[in-house]
């Protein structure tokens, strides 16, 4: 077997350049994944056109994955060479990180951040899920953060309502369904042609958040119910409207955020309001991990989770990876860019 890779060879240089890579070899609790499907995050544009965090150069990109094992470690207990899986990959930017990054044929994985695709799932479907399940699942499950009840199959109804502000992004769409394998009532926002594929989802509640009208409607459908607050998937002033939602409805006035730790903590929330910062892999650092990741596999098995948002594969090859990139740039709604290989 060879490898090869999609490089970012210098600071803010495209196109990508797709040439030999390392293959890699696995640690004692890692696999080695034959990629079949690769997803593209805002991080993965920013990273090239902007350089928003520093890496060491050559860089390889990418952090959703959906692929084969072909090789595993000494230590891997519950995978086989053969079994089709997900896989985070983390991508930090340094040359011990490389082997764990997307935009490359075959990549490393640890045992931790993968989860097997059953059948009803392809490769494509399965990589739409890891950052974004990631980041949602620290947002709203560790302790230190939102601290809500962690997913399950057959949940028992909690009686309570979270808002999920962006219910069409990626990070919002499995943030819904991990709220109602919780066991939550969710209200969601969305553009209003998506209103529908939110239901579809599980949300209970729906709002078109194009509507002048929305945080009214959003306060006057929950006021008086037993609310946990609220996670805004997006950046930017909506962070400050779930405030708003959370303080006038109230209950829990708490707002989880996708905010990186590295960012400054939102202003100009109401009084009594508190929120949080996050950093997507910091799960596996703790219970919520191994929960999360464990509940992966039976919620596809039973469509208690569904891929979502659907994939929209631009191409084939690893040269495609740039026009994913540039593709995402241009904008979606409710569709996840993929490429496959």
């Amino acid at each position: 077997m060879s490898n090869k890779a999609a490089w970012l060879k210098a600071e803010k240089e495209r196109p990508l350049v797709v040439e030999d890579a390392p293959m890699p070899v696995p640690g004692p609790h890692e696999v080695i994944i034959r990629n079949h499907a690769v997803a593209i995050n805002p991080v993965n544009w920013a990273l090239q056109a902007m350089a928003i965090f520093p890496v060491q150069y050559p860089f390889i990109g990418g952090n959703d994955a959906a692929g084969e094992i072909v090789e595993i470690g000494s230590e891997v207990k519950d995978y086989k060479v053969g079994d089709r899986v997900l896989a985070a990959c983390w991508a930090n930017g340094t040359p011990e990180g490389q082997a764990n990054s997307a935009f490359q044929l075959y990549f490393s994985a640890k045992d931790e951040f993968i989860a097997k695709l059953p059948d009803n799932t392809s490769y494509a479907g399965g990589s739409v899920f890891p950052l974004a399940m990631a980041t949602a699942a620290s947002a709203l499950f560790q302790k230190d953060k939102h601290g809500l009840e962690l997913p399950k199959i057959n949940p028992e109804s909690q009686g309570k309502v979270v808002l999920v502000w962006g219910g069409g992004t990626s990070v919002g769409a499995c943030a819904i369904q991990m709220l109602v394998g919780a066991g939550y009532d969710v209200a969601t926002t969305a553009n209003g042609r998506n209103l529908e594929a939110m239901k579809e989802l599980g949300a209970k509640y729906v709002f078109d958040y194009t509507k002048e009208t929305v945080v009214e409607d959003i306060v006057s459908a929950l006021k008086g119910q037993d609310s946990v607050g609220a996670f805004c998937s997006v950046m930017g002033p909506d962070i400050i409207r779930c405030g708003q939602i959370v303080d006038k409805i109230g209950g829990k006035k708490f707002v989880s955020t996708v905010l990186p730790t590295n960012m400054p903590t939102t202003e100009g929330l109401p009084e009594g309001v508190e929120t949080c910062n996050v950093w997507g892999d910091t799960l596996f650092q703790c219970e919520v991990g191994a929960v999360v990741w464990g509940w992966i596999t039976p919620a596809l098995e039973t469509g208690a989770l569904k891929p979502a948002p659907p994939p929209l594969i631009v191409g084939e090859g690893l040269g495609q990876a740039q026009v994913a990139v540039d593709r995402w740039k241009e904008g979606v709604s409710y569709q996840k860019v993929v490429f496959t290989l």
